[in-house]
């Protein structure tokens, strides 16, 4: 009676763990399935909403990291909900739980708390958006996602900085509007400063007249300031988002080459060596 007792139990037993193990098969299958749809559904709609420019494509880039992320939290949820159910797991005992931790987190994890506020509000007032360049605390970069707990910031370098969201206190966002361009360039002492703004303008007419990103510009504004050996002459423009670096750097080429062209000279440390021969006596 014993061993048949046993035998049958074995049985049971493998037959709920079979059937468990395909139960959890199948979750996980419409798990993926669901999640690749979802997160496919959500994309598609950001996507066709910044094309209609009913909101901008940085904003829509925003919320549509922030929604996938929300799906994404709400779906493991789920998951693990379906999961415990399938071991015979009290699943309203589970969803009070998730409560009273909630309630514990509210309590004592106020800075987690603290990072969903502020993301919240960041989000609200429209301070950043994705794609932007952007301040936070001293790091510079470009906005690559704004989550409830923290906001991803890559680096010029490719640093890629997790900044929490309550840390964000002073906050610089340099991608709103056109963007200035600055250009000092010096020439030396002995040459004609009119002669010199007049070759450098007419370089800035030109560039102008032939790069899309100048927006205003670009302008010999003037002498800046007076060297111990050169006088700095300043170039200013305004120009398309993102875009003053790769303007500047092409302007001072152009622009060196221009007084190269008219012989104004740019002073450069020069050094001068000097032999003492010893005379025989």
């Amino acid at each position: 009676m014993d061993v048949w007792f046993q035998e049958i139990n074995w049985t049971t037993f493998l037959e709920k763990t079979i059937t468990s193990a395909l139960q959890l098969v199948l979750i996980l299958i419409v798990f993926f399935i669901v999640r690749a749809i979802g997160r496919k559904v959500i994309s598609n709609n950001f996507t066709r909403l910044g094309k209609q420019r009913s909101m901008s494509p940085g904003r829509a880039k925003t919320l549509e990291k922030l929604t996938l992320n929300i799906f994404s939290y709400i779906l493991i949820f789920v998951l693990i909900t379906f999961i415990v159910d399938i071991f015979e797991y009290d699943v309203t005992a589970l969803i009070a739980g998730a409560g009273i931790v909630g309630l514990a987190i509210g309590f004592g994890a106020q800075g987690l708390v603290s990072d969903v506020v502020t993301g919240f509000f960041i989000l609200l007032e429209k301070q950043l958006e994705v794609d932007e360049y952007v301040t936070i605390g001293g790091i510079d970069g470009i906005v690559e996602e704004i989550g409830l707990k923290s906001t991803k910031l890559r680096g010029f370098d490719g640093t890629l900085h997790y900044i929490p969201n309550r840390e964000i206190g002073t906050l610089s966002n340099h991608s709103r509007g056109n963007m200035r361009a600055l250009v000092d360039i010096s020439i030396a002492y002995d040459e004609n400063i009119d002669e010199a703004v007049a070759v450098l303008q007419s370089v800035c007419d030109k560039f102008a007249a032939e790069d899309e990103a100048i927006k205003e510009g670009p302008n010999v504004v003037g002498v800046q300031s007076l060297g111990d050996s050169d006088v700095v002459l300043r170039i200013v423009a305004k120009t398309a988002n993102m875009e003053q670096w790769a303007v500047e750097r092409k302007l001072r080429k152009a622009l060196k080459e221009a007084l190269d062209a008219n012989g104004i000279e740019i002073p450069f440390p020069h050094q001068v060596y000097v032999q003492k021969e010893n005379k025989a006596n």
